[in-house]
């Protein structure tokens, strides 16, 4: 019995082992890179002949439908898509190597220098390639955020990646200043409202607050949903600063960057939907800004409380349609969570103690900062 008659592919023609082997990788993922191994793993080359398989890798890349890589010091293959390798054959031989290193660079594209340095080329031979290829509609010239002077080439069909377009923050290369304006004044906002919240300033309150030192403290649930009833009701009354409180210890509430993210996405205040690297990036800013503060054990965020009153002042007056809309770095020069509390401007710290004739229990501008 013949040995070879148990191979399904021992009487095809090397032009049908060929075309099997091509459809064989064409299969796989478009980035796959093939060695030798992975070719006779495909069960294509019959009795895993190396000279067939040389024979047939040749052809191919002679037709532009495989890619020669090199890779360890061995050779590699990449399959090239039919539309592709037919685009190679109606180049020049500098023609094509300026494509196939423009190819090679991906989404992140490829600066002329550079280009112009493996390609070996002629500077006046690698300009009228360049144009050619643009002119065919192959590739394109595209700015980047970090170096937009330089001439930076990628295929026409991709998009840039986001190192090189600067995320959504960008416009043609461009930082967009009124949309990063606007991104921050909502998520500052947004934050706000999970920080803080306002009750009206009335007798009852005040009684009932003072009351509160002796019975126990309601707990955070039962605050949040005190809130959520009074913005629904139109209770809120923001008239004052007093009547801006914070929550109560054990409050889990602040907001993270996945539920920030989640809120702009669907808020659709923003054109793209944003990512949590991106919204980090702007939560920083905000960090930096001193306009909010990260927890760092929860990896959230609140917001200070000057800047919660210049927040919800500004949201008044937007609704009043009055020019105190503008609310950036409203009165918190200077500001921090140090200074913001008692204990950071207190003038007699120095004699603070427990047990003392000056203490955190009975310290007066603690109750005065906390309204009890």
């Amino acid at each position: 019995m013949d040995p070879d008659s148990s191979d399904p592919t021992s009487n095809l023609s090397p032009l049908e082992i060929r075309n099997a082997l091509y459809a064989r990788c064409a299969a796989h993922p478009a980035d796959t890179i093939f060695d030798q191994k992975a070719l006779f793993a495909l069960n294509v080359i019959p009795n895993n002949n190396l000279k067939l398989l040389l024979e047939c890798t040749q052809k191919l890349t002679q037709e532009s439908l495989f890619k020669l890589l090199a890779r360890e010091g061995r050779a590699h293959w990449r399959v090239v898509k039919k539309e592709d390798a037919q685009k190679y054959k109606t180049l020049t031989a500098e023609e094509a190597l300026v494509y196939s290193y423009i190819e090679t660079a991906g989404r992140e594209g490829i600066w002329s220098r550079i280009l112009r340095s493996k390609s070996g080329l002629h500077m006046t031979v690698m300009t009228r390639c360049l144009k050619t290829l643009e002119g065919k509609n192959y590739i394109k010239q595209i700015k980047t955020v970090k170096f937009p002077n330089r001439k930076t080439y990628m295929l026409a069909g991709l998009q840039p990646s986001e190192d090189v377009t600067g995320g959504p923050f960008y416009t043609d290369g461009v930082l967009d200043d009124e949309f990063v304006h606007q991104m921050a004044r909502w998520t500052e906002r947004y934050i706000v409202g999970r920080s803080w919240y306002q009750q009206s300033p009335d007798v009852h309150h005040q009684s009932r607050i003072k009351k509160s030192a002796k019975q126990p403290q309601p707990s955070p649930n039962q605050i949040v949903s005190e809130r959520n009833q009074a913005l629904e009701s139109g209770a809120i009354n923001s008239n004052s600063s007093k009547t801006l409180l914070p929550f109560p210890p054990g409050y889990t509430a602040y907001p993270t960057i996945p539920e920030i993210t989640r809120a702009i996405n669907d808020s659709k205040i923003s054109p793209v939907m944003m990512k949590a690297a991106e919204m980090k990036q702007l939560l920083d800013i905000l960090v930096w800004d001193g306009r909010i503060e990260k927890n760092r054990l929860s990896d959230s965020y609140k917001a200070v409380k000057k800047r919660a009153i210049a927040v919800m002042t500004s949201q008044r007056a937007a609704d009043d349609d009055t020019d105190e809309a503008e609310y950036d770095y409203i009165g918190v020069e200077g500001e921090s969570a140090l200074t913001e509390a008692p204990c950071g401007k207190c003038p007699v710290i120095g004699f603070c103690e427990e047990g003392g004739p000056v203490n955190a229990r009975t310290c007066e501008y603690f109750a005065e900062w906390l309204e009890i």
